[in-house]
């Protein structure tokens, strides 16, 4: 495949977007109908944390931004709970006359940076308004995943089975005297979306580069899983292009054993830019035999997301 860059969507380092003036991170598509695409994100609130929230855009062309909500679609969390430092979103479902969404909670830690886990929300209204299905998360570090868990992509499948691969940290290392996480994807099988069953299967792992898989984007082309997601080494990556976030790509016959094929992903850095840097955290959609690719830039958000494009293939 190869990938035409179509340029930004939101930078909010360039022109402040109403209320949104730092970070647009983790976009996640929600097609609304065929005039309107909704893209969720977060941003930060005044205190740095992270809030959800989405702006509506034309799916031909999603430059043209339509409307910007105007305040978080979800709250901070009771104090001591999994999210009530941080609320990032990470997939959407559309399940009947429901709307899912799958988020990232955060706590700050002492001995490492941060702890994160998987919570849900459901909207009636389309995706409009959400409210969360409980106070605590639906998936978190356990007995045999003792360090987080976070960044799912879920989808209920053709045989009725929801299924979601998600970031698995195995472990922190000191790397320049500052603890790094290393993380890799695994996948969860469960019957109604919101009680899960860890399989404890890796379906992306490292390699001698790769130190760090983040945020799967899964979809299905004729009868095949196809899987992008972004991956790192752990020396730098923060600020060089030679060890930061790149996208790559995987396939699978049966979305259980998958194939790592990162040099036919057919999108790299720019030469200057946004993107320049890293690549990371990316969601897709389709219309009109087109398909697009929404992706996070320098940053980690920082500098906002922007999309490509794909003739159906």
């Amino acid at each position: 495949m190869k990938w035409i860059k179509k340029g930004i969507i939101v930078n909010p380092c360039e022109k402040e977007l109403s209320w949104i003036k730092h970070y647009a991170a983790l976009p996640v598509t929600y097609l609304v109908d065929d005039n309107t695409l909704r893209i969720y994100f977060s941003t930060r609130d005044e205190k740095g944390r992270s809030v959800p929230t989405f702006i509506d855009v034309n799916p031909l062309n999603p430059s043209e931004i339509l409307y910007v909500h105007d305040k978080p679609i979800l709250e901070l969390g009771e104090i001591g709970t999994f999210d009530d430092n941080g609320i990032m979103p990470s997939w959407i479902v559309k399940d009947g006359e429901r709307v899912l969404l799958y988020y990232i909670g955060w706590n700050p830690q002492v001995t490492v940076s941060y702890r994160l886990s998987i919570g849900l929300a459901v909207s009636w209204d389309s995706g409009k308004t959400f409210t969360k299905m409980s106070k605590g998360p639906i998936c978190d570090r356990g007995i045999d995943e003792p360090f987080f868990n976070t960044a799912p992509c879920v989808m209920k499948d053709d045989d009725g089975i929801w299924k979601m691969w998600y970031v698995s940290c195995t472990g922190w290392k000191i790397i320049n005297n500052w603890p790094e996480p290393f993380y890799n994807i695994k996948y969860a099988v469960s019957a109604d979306g919101t009680n899960w069953k860890k399989t404890g299967i890796t379906a992306i792992d490292y390699d001698d580069f790769t130190h760090a898989i983040g945020k799967p984007c899964v979809y299905k082309e004729n009868g095949i899983y196809i899987m992008l997601y972004s991956y790192r080494g752990s020396d730098g990556y923060r600020t060089s292009p030679d060890t930061s976030y790149r996208l790559g790509m995987a396939t699978s016959s049966d979305g259980v054993t998958w194939k790592r094929e990162d040099d036919k992903v057919g999108i790299a850095f720019s030469e200057t830019g946004w993107d320049s840097i890293m690549m990371e955290y990316c969601t897709t959609y389709k219309i009109a035999g087109k398909r697009f690719l929404i992706y996070n830039g320098n940053g980690f958000g920082k500098e906002g997301f922007g999309y490509a494009t794909i003739d159906d293939i």
